[in-house]
This record gives C-alpha cells, sequence and structure tokens, in this order.
C-alpha cells in the first residue's frame, strides 16, 4: 500500500519518515507522484484545520491515502504569537528579536496535529502532539529546522537543534501526533 506525505518540507520529511519506522507501506513524497508543483493555501486559521486543507487536497489530486500535518508555535509573551502562522512569521532570529527583553522563563509550546485522508476525502482522522518548553535566549545547535535551534522543551537542557533524533523524536510535538495516528494508520494498512 502507498501512502501520500503531503509535505515540502525535507527536514520535516526525514523526521516523518523515521517516525513512522516499520510501517508496512511505501511512503511517497510530492514529487514522486507529480505534485511538486502544488500549492495548498493554509488558510483555516488553526493548526487541525490547515493540516486538513492539505490532507484533503493531496488526497483528492492523487488518489492515495494521505498523512498531511501542520505545526504551530506558540509562545505566552508574543499573546501566542508566532502561533499558527510560525511558518511565516521570519524564523528563529526574528523571534529572538521580539523576545529580547522578556526575562525568562519565555514559556512556549509546539502544537502538531497530523491528519490521515482517504483518496476520496471521506474518511478523516486528526492527532494532535504537544511540547511544552521555553524559548531560549540564543540559538543553540545546529540540527533539526526551523525554530528548533531557540525551542528548549520541558525537563531537557538541549535544545531540539542539539539533540539526536533519537533523543528528539520521542518527546517532540510530531513525534506525540505520529504515536498517536499509527493505531488508525496500522488499521487502514490492514484493510489494504
Amino acid at each position: 500500500m502507498d501512502i501520500l506525505l503531503a509535505t515540502r518540507n525535507a527536514g520535516k520529511r526525514v523526521e516523518l519518515l523515521e517516525l513512522l519506522g516499520d510501517l508496512p507501506v511505501r511512503i511517497l513524497i510530492a514529487e514522486e507522484v507529480g505534485l511538486s508543483a502544488m500549492d495548498v493555501a493554509e488558510d483555516s486559521g488553526t493548526v487541525a484545520g490547515n493540516a486538513a486543507l492539505k490532507a484533503h487536497a493531496y488526497a483528492r489530486a492523487s488518489g492515495l491515502w494521505t498523512l498531511a500535518d501542520d505545526t504551530g508555535l506558540f509562545v505566552a509573551a508574543l499573546d501566542g504569537a508566532p502561533g499558527v502562522d510560525a511558518a511565516y512569521y521570519g524564523g528563529p532570529d526574528k523571534l529572538l528579536a521580539a523576545l529580547h527583553d522578556v526575562p525568562a522563563p519565555r514559556t512556549a509550546y509546539f502544537e502538531c496535529v497530523i491528519v490521515l485522508c482517504s483518496p476520496d476525502g471521506e474518511a478523516e482522522y486528526h492527532a494532535v502532539g504537544v511540547c511544552d518548553g521555553v524559548i531560549t535566549t540564543e540559538r543553540r545547535g545546529a540540527g533539526g529546522f526551523g525554530y528548533d535551534s531557540v525551542f528548549l522543551p520541558d525537563g531537557h537542557d538541549q535544545t531540539f537543534a542539539e539533540m539526536p533524533h533519537s533523543a528528539k523524536n520521542p518527546i517532540s510535538h510530531r513525534g506525540r501526533a505520529v504515536e498517536a495516528i499509527l493505531p488508525v494508520l496500522r488499521a487502514v494498512v490492514a484493510q489494504g
């Protein structure tokens, strides 16, 4: 069985592939099914809504079961910004500049929603993963992508960008969302 990952983010793709692990399916990306130019407006205003928009659009266009995700970074001192618009906010340097005068702890959380959608769009399953933490005062680490270099998860002394994937994946927002969707995904695969 083929499953399409509806993402063009190379870092996210690597993480998702690692998190899906031993699932007995072939994981495809948009380029492999002729959808590399497809662009879905992420304008629902919510993380869940954006993931659903992508899942439905790619599922219908490809004729495949499709996994899509969306992530937001919510910073308390910025009234939840960058929030659902994290990908368009301007990155970690802009975030650090916005928090320049904010004392520690600069609490924040990542929220990831993964949506699994059937080819006809009739079946839709959601899973949510949240990771609480704080925003550091400077970038730390060379791994990861997005805001990983400024996000320090609760209970850890390394940012996501400093952690090896083996440490990050089980505690990350995306890892938790994948873990929550895996039983549904396995049931879909078993039904063929």
